[in-house]
């Protein structure tokens, strides 16, 4: 069994910077792979980034450029450094860990990004 708790959510004016965390308890598996989601009001959930095999990583059109992952593999824990933020980045974040065709899920961590 696999749990996720996010953190470093909060309130940030527009161009400004925050990190989430993502840190996560149970075995990790080499097959395991692990990303950001988001959901903003009213709005289905989206990709932000995810890693999607070894070092390989995918990002959303949106985000490319600003938005950054990474992982520390000994700490268990996933990262999102989250730069030049805009008003449309405001969700709820969600770490999410694939393993086969199973997906786990964090509570989320509110983004809040005010002009």
């Amino acid at each position: 069994q696999v749990q996720l708790v996010e953190s470093g959510g909060g309130l940030v004016q527009v161009g400004g910077s925050l990190r989430l965390s993502c840190a996560a308890s149970g075995s990790i598996l080499g097959i395991d792979t692990m990303g950001w989601y988001r959901q903003a009001p009213g709005k289905q959930r989206e990709l932000v980034a995810r890693f999607t095999g070894g070092v390989s990583t995918i990002y959303a059109d949106s985000v490319k450029g600003r938005f950054t992952i990474s992982r520390d593999n000994a700490k268990k824990t996933l990262y999102l450094q989250m730069n030049s933020l805009k008003p449309e980045d405001t969700a709820v974040y969600y770490c999410n860990l694939a393993r086969y065709s199973h997906l786990y899920w964090g509570q989320g961590t509110q983004v809040t990004v005010s002009s």
